[in-house]
């Protein structure tokens, strides 16, 4: 695939701004309409962004870093941006879809890059019933919330909960406790990719929930719904010596 024609993206930081500023001044800009590629200068959260503006494109997008982590971004510099782009290794990523109905019967869906979360909305601990593919597997986990996370996301949000880090090509999920306090002991389930996931809220209006697809938040859930959904494909560019497989990885013997 072609990647000549590059169109570019950033934050409204002012190291973005600036990072933009220059990369046009070099580059010049094909525009959204004919680009091949498209380069996005910001950090992980900017990331998610672009690529949820962006996915009827169906365009590859680089990121370079111009936030804090930056780990879905290639590190920022001028010159060799052709030839970086180039060599550049392509990582797909699935979103997963999340269906979630609230308390009013209303239906919301939306997609998620790194993961799909419920929380408590009040002091109160959560009561959430789980099912994996139509089956209960806990009638009642009692907690501040769940998760269930891409390998993509996997370093994110689940890793910050004690979640699993999971390399990309593994075909899993992970199902995540955040602060669980019954059963005391469960720590998460790993699942396969196809896996249906349903979490039921049990007495919603005493102890209300919200269900948050990466930064989309509805409150007041009564249901939620999630699935991988394989018939949507994003593409991210990485150089070949820091790609995202080797990023995951190496995030695993981080001290």
């Amino acid at each position: 695939m072609a990647r000549d024609k590059v169109t570019f993206v950033a934050s409204e930081t002012p190291e973005a701004e600036e990072a933009l500023a220059q990369l046009r001044d070099t580059y010049g800009d094909a525009g959204i309409e004919q680009a091949d590629v498209i380069v996005a200068l910001g950090g992980d959260g900017f990331m998610l962004s672009v690529l949820h503006s962006t996915r009827s494109r169906d365009l590859p997008i680089y990121g370079m870093n111009q936030g804090t982590v930056g780990f879905l971004m290639n590190e920022f510099a001028v010159d060799g941006l052709d030839q970086r782009l180039r060599a550049a290794e392509t990582a797909l990523v699935h979103p997963l879809r999340m269906r979630a109905v609230d308390v009013d019967g209303e239906e919301h869906v939306y997609l998620a890059i790194n993961e799909v979360s419920v929380f408590r909305e009040t002091r109160q601990a959560a009561k959430i019933q789980v099912s994996i593919d139509g089956q209960v597997r806990l009638e009642e986990l009692v907690c501040d919330g769940a998760l269930v996370a891409t390998p993509a996301g996997s370093t994110a949000y689940n890793l910050s909960a004690h979640g699993p880090i999971l390399p990309l090509d593994a075909d899993i999920l992970a199902l995540t406790p955040i602060s669980a306090f019954r059963p005391r002991r469960w720590r998460g389930a790993l699942l396969p990719r196809n896996a249906r996931v349903r979490f039921d809220v049990l007495n919603p209006a005493k102890r209300p929930v919200s269900a948050v697809a990466d930064n989309q938040e509805v409150r007041n859930v009564k249901q939620i719904d999630v699935a991988e959904d394989r018939g949507i494909r994003l593409h991210l560019l990485f150089d070949p010596e820091h790609n995202l497989e080797e990023r995951i990885l190496n995030e695993q013997f981080i001290p």
